[in-house]
């Protein structure tokens, strides 16, 4: 999608990332709304050069509209992805800021692009996503992007739809 692009989210984004997280329709899916102090010790950690987790600002005409993040899926630890041995599989997370924006195919563009952008990397073998199997907007979205359902499995989040794209 022309004007669509990516930046590394910054400490001065944290403010940012907290309202909207407390937005109605991003907390329905990524739980309920933190306080600042919680997104702060959440995300600021992805933003040292050591994380292999990382955090981005989606940009629409250089305006924020959303989050989106990718981590190395194998040894991502804490009770996900245990049984991964693809050292080249990458996990997305994303949200679209604006409840006006949905269902207009942005969200769909957007995981397209990032995951375009991830591929870039020759060590990157496939991205994987794992949204709420009720959560029939974001599958849908998934699905227009590219990816192919893979089955349920629990996570620690709960129940989960395990979604990849592959080169």
């Amino acid at each position: 999608m022309q004007g669509l692009a990516f930046r590394p989210m910054q400490a001065s984004d944290l403010p940012l990332l907290h309202e909207w997280l407390g937005r109605p329709h991003v907390a329905e899916w990524w739980g309920p709304a933190p306080s600042q102090a919680e997104v702060d010790e959440d995300y600021a950690p992805m933003l040292s050069p050591a994380s292999t987790d990382r955090a981005y600002i989606a940009l629409l005409d250089e305006a924020p509209i959303g989050y989106i993040q990718s981590y190395v899926v194998m040894g991502s630890g804490n009770g996900w992805w245990e049984d991964e041995r693809d050292p080249g599989a990458r996990g997305i997370d994303q949200f679209l800021a604006d409840a006006g924006q949905l269902n207009r195919g942005l969200g769909s563009a957007m995981i397209r692009e990032f995951v375009d952008l991830l591929f870039l990397d020759a060590a990157v073998t496939k991205v994987q996503t794992d949204p709420s199997p009720t959560n029939h907007r974001a599958i849908r979205s998934y699905l227009r992007a590219g990816f192919h359902e893979q089955g349920e499995v629990t996570t620690p989040d709960g129940l989960a739809l395990v979604m990849v794209r592959t080169r």
